[in-house]
């Protein structure tokens, strides 16, 4: 599973812009955590992200020597990413790491919220939001205080969220957005304790960013509102306007689907597995990581940030 990882997370990488180490410059870039840190289309797929443009404005500015998203992935909780913090293959990329940005905590929230769509209703239970939310703050604190001995070189952010549900009704927005309102004051309040920077993005969404958020039944931003993102960070991390990507530079879509992404990973396996001798993982291997299937069950259902 660990190594499926690795590889998937090298795949996106590759894919989205190609970020060389060939330009020798500043920072090397980890971005973690989530579908918004891996570039999770509102389609169900991966593309470019907010990290893959602030790497790309960097690279622009000869500002970057190394960038990867491997350690962000569809799906995670706070308690997946401290996991993933933890982790051996993290260990180097956290040692040599001078830039990390972190998106932890929609998924321990939002997997909560029962949405229709169709509908346009939100609903949820306070008691379940509110144990979520504590250990949101529990984690994303013992995630900060990892970094801080597993990346001591570098200098953390925090992305906030956004509210995710514009298209539904708008008395229905209330109670949700309060809750994602208290994430984002969790996160910001265990940033600042422990010395890192929260990156507020609640405000370039609001509460009716259809246009940045285009798919009814989906949760992620299309290329303008991970510009939205982008920006945010780049102005809190120059700051000013100087880095600011405008809607011209952004690439082209050039998304993949988990199921390409998971061919890609078999046949590097089968590459490998054919240079030694058969095995059982190997087999195990061709036919997904564990929980893949439930994983993409999910990813159909639009629950996963």
């Amino acid at each position: 599973m660990k190594r499926l990882l690795s590889i998937i997370g090298a795949t996106i990488l590759t894919m989205a812009l190609g970020v060389s180490s060939a330009f020798a410059q500043t920072e090397n870039y980890l971005s973690i955590g989530d579908s918004l840190a891996a570039g999770q289309t509102p389609y169900q797929q991966i593309d470019t992200g907010y990290s893959d443009l602030i790497a790309m404005k960097l690279r622009m500015t000869g500002q970057l020597s190394f960038y990867t998203k491997e350690l962000a992935f569809p799906g995670y909780t706070t308690a997946d990413v401290l996991k993933r913090v933890k982790s051996e293959e993290a260990s180097d990329l956290l040692a040599n790491a001078t830039l990390i940005t972190v998106s932890a905590g929609a998924n321990d929230l939002l997997r909560l919220v029962q949405v229709n769509p169709t509908a346009g209703t939100l609903a949820f239970a306070q008691l379940q939001t509110d144990y979520a939310l504590n250990i949101a703050r529990k984690n994303m604190a013992e995630i900060l205080d990892e970094l801080k001995v597993r990346a001591p070189k570098s200098k953390v952010y925090v992305m906030g969220y956004y509210f995710a549900y514009p298209s539904v009704h708008a008395t229905q927005k209330e109670g949700t957005n309060a809750q994602l309102i208290k994430l984002n004051k969790i996160l910001q309040q265990q940033a600042e304790h422990a010395g890192a920077v929260f990156i507020d993005v609640y405000d370039s969404f609001g509460l009716n960013a259809t246009n940045l958020l285009p798919n009814i039944s989906d949760v992620h931003p299309n290329f303008e509102g991970y510009r939205q993102m982008a920006n945010a960070f780049l102005h809190e991390y120059s700051g000013s306007k100087t880095l600011a990507i405008s809607s011209n530079e952004l690439p082209k879509p050039n998304p993949i689907s988990f199921e390409q992404i998971l061919e890609q990973v078999a046949k590097a396996e089968q590459k490998q597995v054919e240079k030694e001798k058969p095995s059982t993982a190997a087999r195990a291997i061709q036919g997904g990581f564990k929980g893949y299937a439930a994983f993409m069950e999910k990813v159909r259902a639009k629950e996963l940030f």
